[in-house]
């Protein structure tokens, strides 16, 4: 198991990720359950609106607040890798927008980066469905 391989960061806000080992093993169990051998190196870096829309800016030329941003650095093609950028701000906001709790909007949001480094995409509506769908799958089995 590559547990430890998953880390999290903040950059320009105070934020403290609760369960932080129970997020690791759910993050592992996804990661095999979806037909990976491991994880290599996975960063969640929490961070505000401002710091997101830079990167967005930046790096996709996306001129838009969003909740994630994800770099997909693996080097094998069955094991995962990447930073994973979250505005925890944007969270916080759906959370209301949606009617959840900030718990599971974040780890909704935590697991969509997986899905994406796992090779899941949102673009088109048939994907978005089934990106969505695996979200809920694995928020329903993450236990706690």
């Amino acid at each position: 198991m590559a547990i430890k391989d998953i880390s999290f960061f903040t950059e320009d806000i105070v934020f403290t990720l609760a369960q932080k080992q129970k997020i690791r093993e759910w993050i592992n169990k996804t990661v095999i359950e979806e037909g990976f051998k491991r994880v290599s190196e996975l960063n969640f870096i929490f961070c505000s609106d401002d710091y997101l829309l830079d990167i967005n800016k930046q790096y996709l030329q996306h001129d838009t607040y969003t909740d994630i941003v994800t770099f997909d650095s693996s080097e094998n093609e069955d094991v995962i890798a990447g930073d994973i950028f979250i505005s925890v701000d944007r969270v916080r906001d759906n959370a209301q927008k949606f009617k959840v709790s900030e718990k599971d909007e974040l780890h909704r949001v935590i697991i969509h980066g997986v899905l994406h480094l796992c090779g899941y995409r949102d673009k088109k509506k048939e994907d978005k469905e089934m990106m969505t769908a695996k979200e809920n799958t694995y928020l329903a089995k993450r236990g706690f």
